[in-house]
């Protein structure tokens, strides 16, 4: 029986490509396969993926047309005979007994879903960060109150293969994991945690263009996708307060920050559609119940306008 079904998607990464294979062949886990998705790379990963699937019994190497980056993970979950999935990108990797761990946990309580802390790893240093839960969680109303600070990268869970019986990643858009994330939470039923950073990120230094990628609008088209599939499912009503919130911090601080790092008249173009939409769909929501929690990002969220917006541009662009 395969305990864990690992997706690893491979495009041009043919620097990164080893430390992440080598990091997963040799998990302290018996019974996990490694599903490669080759999708269309155009460098030399091609060799070093057919070299590890030659190597090691536990990986299966598979090539598809060029399709992103959720085309590749929803290519890879078809292919998954695993209880449970999980999903690293190809540029990171991970410690050798994160999968054992988690699944370990999983089976403690038949959790839905397990999280693990992990570490972002920067060109000149390292940072810990938490999956901003430190309890399990058992109760649908705890994990609806947890949407508010739900982490939704894919890379840092484990995931009851049934939760992929009904859902995909989105294809073509940017910021994928947000988008299934907060699709796939009113399905969870529990969620265990292990509080160690078994997950490193890697951060590639990019660079600051003067003309704004439009898929960066992809976290707006996103969070607009998630209010109506919770209103075409009846749920949006129960969820109102957990949305209104997370679409508020999402657009006037994730996307925000992101837009910053372009070019001034750009960035106070996205600044402007991201105030514009959050005072469409949710006008009242400087009354909404967590947002009156005292905290400094809330202050930040209640009262954010085009000074704060100045602010966030200034840092970003200081160091040129």
């Amino acid at each position: 029986m395969i305990k864990v079904s690992v997706i690893v998607p491979v495009y041009n990464v043919e620097k990164y490509l080893r430390k992440c294979l080598d990091s997963l062949v040799n998990q302290t886990l018996n019974d996990i396969e490694i599903i490669i998705v080759n999708d269309g790379t155009k460098d030399h990963s091609d060799i070093i993926i057919e070299e590890y699937s030659n190597k090691y019994r536990q990986i299966k190497a598979f090539k598809k047309e060029n399709g992103g980056l959720s085309s590749a993970r929803n290519f890879g979950i078809e292919h998954a005979q695993g209880e449970y999935i999980a999903f690293v990108d190809s540029d990171d990797w991970v410690e050798s007994e994160m999968y054992e761990k988690m699944y370990l946990k999983a089976k403690e309580h038949d959790f839905d879903l397990v999280m693990c802390d992990f570490k972002e790893i920067h060109e000149n240093e390292m940072k810990v960060y938490t999956c901003h839960l430190d309890h399990d969680l058992f109760a649908l109303e705890d994990i609806q109150k947890h949407m508010i600070d739900y982490y939704p990268s894919a890379w840092n869970k484990l995931y009851k293969r049934s939760l992929f019986d009904e859902f995909r990643f989105k294809e073509g858009v940017w910021f994928e994991d947000v988008e299934l994330g907060y699709r796939l939470l009113p399905y969870v039923h529990s969620i265990g945690v292990v509080n160690q950073p078994f997950y490193n990120y890697l951060i590639r230094k990019g660079s600051i263009t003067s003309t704004v990628d439009p898929r960066i609008y992809h976290y707006i088209d996103n969070w607009n996708g998630i209010l109506d599939f919770y209103k075409l499912h009846h749920l949006y009503e129960q969820y109102k307060d957990e949305l209104e919130y997370s679409y508020v911090r999402y657009l006037l601080a994730t996307f925000v920050k992101t837009a910053a790092k372009y070019d001034k008249k750009e960035y106070e173009s996205a600044v402007k559609k991201a105030i514009d939409q959050v005072n469409q769909h949710f006008p009242d929501y400087k009354k909404n119940k967590y947002l009156c929690q005292k905290s400094l990002k809330n202050l930040y969220l209640k009262y954010f306008n085009h000074f704060f917006a100045k602010i966030i541009y200034m840092k970003e662009h200081e160091h040129g």
